[in-house]
Order: structure tokens, then C-alpha cells, then sequence
């Protein structure tokens, strides 16, 4: 008996040598994938800088982790190869299951790492000019998460040149992720002033056409530095429209976000946004595998830096793909869990070259049923495109790199056609024109209508869709 007790004895103790400790092991996980968040003064409700921190939530994180659920990396592996993942691997998930299964234990103080610091300034360098909300937007200390647009004019005198965008939270504790646009139409300072208070809600979208996206943010984002080969005209009168998640703390707060703008001289290079875009969504009530698909041609070489996706609550599974000329498939990103409270704009490591007539292609999945724990109708309703909770989205924005500045206007111009003729063979109401579409080309798109419906019924056929394509071709010619 006495030496089977001293077996069992040195065998928990080798196993006691044996399990993780937060020192050695379990501090390296946490500094480097969660303690953006999970720190002092951050959107995250609690610090993980401390082993007295994390050993009391250590089944918590075990479980969390085990499900992916944190840290929010939504990309599936193997589908793009992007920068800055926050994604764990599978040894350190196990890990994190065996530190908590075993005591969660703090290990020897010689392995104690010294806490991460964390910059407070600028991080891509000082800005030319800080643009920041003109007054604290005050949030109720509970209820549901906001979405709110903050209109800051840049008061250019002259056309000049952005080569570079930060974002800084006012109040981290709240800010939960945020979409930065330039608006060249007035429209959101309309919307602001009828609004009557600091900015307008804004669920969806920014509210406004032709929205250019110029930066995203999410906690522990890393700020590109300026790129004045890249750098954006923005002519006099464009505001600075700042869509901000905020996510209750528990108590009033305020904040005054800001963010930093670089300028530059005229870009060498081009930067082209393609959107990828289906509008006509029409999604049954009930029906838990709906599925939408869309797609347009690169018309000109380019180079891919980034992708952001987007939908609303009722979305599941993401997919876009990039079929080369040679009939290849590209995969660009794949999510298989999508959230809308955790989407991100995502950059590759490497940029992914498209030659000219790669067909970008989205296919997205969508969830109607009231099985759907997102889901904002109880019970369901039917679906369809718009920017309200209860509506849908199924869009991907691409940030593009063209070889000269030149090459942007026939770029976009040749996108714009494949936009008109898609809507065209889609729709008979030439009445309701998509946001992609210039408004200048509406007043012409609806004489079309008039010109070319030959049998007056107010529709176009089949044969005079043709011949109106043939026309808009003219009107829009392709890049060469």
C-alpha cells in the first residue's frame, strides 16, 4: 500500500509539473490575442492583464475559446490570407482547456511576463488635420447597441488630396467598431440637422449615395501609415461621415471620437472600391436556407489589398471567390458564423493580382426562421434589401489597386455599366435606380425607358432590353 501511495503520489505531482500555468503559458495567449480588448478602459467588460483576472474566469475562457467565439476572428483559414489575425491555433485552445481543467494555476514568478503597454497617441504618426465630433454624444447606460453617424466638415478651400485616415475613440469603453465615408453631396448634413441632435441614426448604411469608404475600425485594428501613392481627391465641400457602433457599459458615458487625416500631393497610383452587390433580395418567412448570389467582372488589371463584407442579423454563411480568366478559383474570404456585431474590414498580407476579367464572385446564405436566434422578427416576416434592422444586405466591398491614377475613371466607368446592365435585365422599374448608378445617368435611364418601350405597356421585353444595352454601351464605354 505504501509504495502504490507514493506512485499515486509522484504521479499528480508530475502531472501538477506538467499543467500550464498562466506565467508561462497562458499570459503569451492573453497579451497577444485578447488584451487589446480586454483591458482597463476598453469596449471588453472585463481586464485580462492579471493573473488574479484571468484565474477566475478560466472555465469562461476555456469555453469561449473552444467555441471560436473570442477572440472575434470570423475569416475561415484557407480562405484568404489576411494580416493581423486574431485567430488562436489548436494547441493554444488546448491549452487554455488544460490550464482551467487543472486549477488554473499561476506558476512559478520567474516566468512572469511584465504587462503589455499599449499606445495612447496617434499610432500612424500626427495627422495633418484632427476632425473630431463637434460635441459628446451622451449613451444611456443599458438598452440596445446604437448606431449613430457624425457628420465633420473637412472646410477644404480647394481640391486636396487624403493619403492617409485614423480613427481614435473617444471613449473605447463604448465605441464598439466604426465605418469612416466621405460624403460630396451635402446629404448628410441634412439628415444631422433633421435629426436635431449630435449626428443621426444610422443602421444600415450612412444613408446617403455614392458613400466612398475610407477607413474601418474595430479594437485592435492597426492603422495603416499614409500612402501618398494612393492618396484620394476630395474636392471643397466634402464632409467626414463617421458611422459609430456603440455598445452600452452599464452606465452613462460620453463620447468625442476623432480621427486623423494625412495629405499629400496627386497619387501615382490608382484606388479603385468595387462593390459587389445583390439588391433584389426577397426572403420568405421561415425559410432557414435562403441564398443570394451576385457577381462583376474586373474590367482592367488589379491588385486586391482588402475586403470588407457586410449583411444584417439574418445572414449565416459568406463566400466570395475570384474566378481567373483561366477558369481558376481565388477563394478571398469565407465566414461560416457571421455576426453583424463583429464585422471587420480585413487586408491581406500580400496584395492578390486580378487580371483584367476575373468575375468576383458572392454567394451568402441567409437564415429567416424563427430558429434563428438573430433573427429581429418573432415570428418571421418576409425580407427584403434595406437599410432597417429588420432589413437585409448582401454586399462585399474590394479596395483596389490600379497601376495610374488614369486608369480609375474607365475603371469605375466600365463597373457603373455592369451595374446599368444588370439592373436593367433584373428589374422593369427604371423608376427605382440602385445607389451605384450616377444620378447623373438617371434622367437619361428613364427617357430610356419611354424611348425604347415600344409597346407602351411600361415595361421593357426581352428584345428591348437588347436594344436599350446596346445604347448604354455608347453611353458608357468600357476601359480598354
Amino acid at each position: 500500500m505504501k509504495f502504490l501511495f507514493l506512485g499515486g503520489m509522484a504521479a499528480l505531482a508530475t502531472a501538477a509539473a506538467a499543467a500550464p500555468t498562466f506565467n508561462k503559458d497562458i499570459a503569451p495567449i492573453l497579451y497577444e490575442n485578447c488584451a487589446t480588448c480586454h483591458r482597463p478602459g476598453e469596449v471588453a467588460p472585463f481586464s485580462l492583464l492579471t493573473y488574479q483576472d484571468a484565474a477566475k474566469r478560466a472555465t469562461l475562457i476555456a469555453t469561449v475559446t473552444k467555441k471560436r467565439y473570442m477572440p472575434p476572428w470570423k475569416p475561415e483559414p484557407g480562405y484568404g490570407n489576411f494580416d493581423h489575425v486574431r485567430r488562436l491555433t489548436d494547441d493554444q485552445i488546448a491549452l487554455l482547456q488544460q490550464w482551467a481543467a487543472t486549477g488554473a494555476q499561476e506558476g512559478d514568478a520567474a516566468d512572469k511576463l511584465t504587462i503589455p503597454t499599449f499606445p495612447s497617441g496617434w499610432q500612424a504618426g500626427e495627422p495633418d488635420q484632427v476632425l473630431k465630433l463637434s460635441a459628446p454624444y451622451t449613451l444611456a447606460a443599458d438598452g440596445r447597441d446604437q448606431f449613430r453617424c457624425f457628420v465633420l466638415p473637412m472646410n477644404l478651400v480647394k481640391e486636396s488630396y487624403v493619403s492617409g485616415a485614423e480613427f481614435r475613440p473617444g471613449n473605447p469603453r463604448v465605441v464598439h467598431h466604426a465605418l469612416i465615408f466621405l460624403d460630396s453631396t451635402g446629404t448628410a448634413r441634412k439628415l444631422a440637422a433633421a435629426s436635431g441632435g449630435t449626428g443621426y441614426p444610422c443602421f444600415g448604411g450612412p444613408g446617403f449615395t455614392g458613400a466612398g469608404l475610407l477607413v474601418g475600425w474595430a479594437p485592435g485594428y492597426t492603422p495603416l501609415p499614409a500612402e501618398p501613392a494612393l492618396s484620394q481627391a476630395v474636392r471643397p465641400g466634402t464632409d467626414v461621415v463617421i458611422q459609430i457602433h456603440y455598445h452600452p457599459s452599464g452606465k452613462p458615458e460620453q463620447d468625442q471620437s476623432a480621427i486623423g487625416l494625412k495629405f499629400s500631393g496627386p497619387p501615382t497610383k490608382g484606388r479603385a472600391l468595387l462593390l459587389v452587390v445583390n439588391r433584389y433580395l426577397d426572403i420568405p418567412a421561415g425559410d432557414p436556407h435562403y441564398v443570394v448570389k451576385a457577381s462583376v467582372t474586373v474590367p482592367q488589371d488589379a491588385e486586391l489589398w482588402g475586403i470588407t463584407p457586410h449583411a444584417h442579423y439574418l445572414a449565416t454563411d459568406m463566400k466570395v471567390n475570384a474566378r481567373l480568366p483561366d477558369g481558376s478559383v481565388t477563394p478571398l474570404i469565407r465566414i461560416k458564423d457571421w455576426d453583424f456585431n463583429w464585422q471587420g474590414q480585413y487586408r491581406y498580407k500580400q496584395p492578390i493580382q486580378l487580371p483584367k476579367g476575373t468575375k468576383i464572385e458572392l454567394e451568402y446564405v441567409y437564415d429567416n426562421s424563427a430558429g434563428n436566434p438573430h433573427n429581429p422578427s418573432n415570428p418571421p416576416v418576409r425580407v427584403r434589401f434595406g437599410e432597417q434592422t429588420k432589413d437585409e444586405m448582401a454586399l462585399a466591398f474590394l479596395g483596389l489597386v490600379l497601376p495610374s491614377p488614369e486608369d480609375v475613371q474607365p475603371f469605375q466607368r466600365a463597373v457603373v455599366l455592369q451595374y446599368v446592365e444588370d439592373f436593367v435585365r433584373l428589374t422593369d422599374n427604371l423608376n427605382d435606380l440602385p445607389e451605384e448608378i450616377p444620378p447623373s445617368m438617371i434622367p437619361r435611364l428613364r427617357m430610356a425607358l419611354a424611348l425604347f418601350d415600344r409597346d407602351h405597356d411600361g415595361k421593357l421585353n426581352a428584345e428591348e432590353r437588347a436594344n436599350l444595352l446596346k445604347v448604354i454601351q455608347t453611353m458608357m464605354p468600357q476601359s480598354q
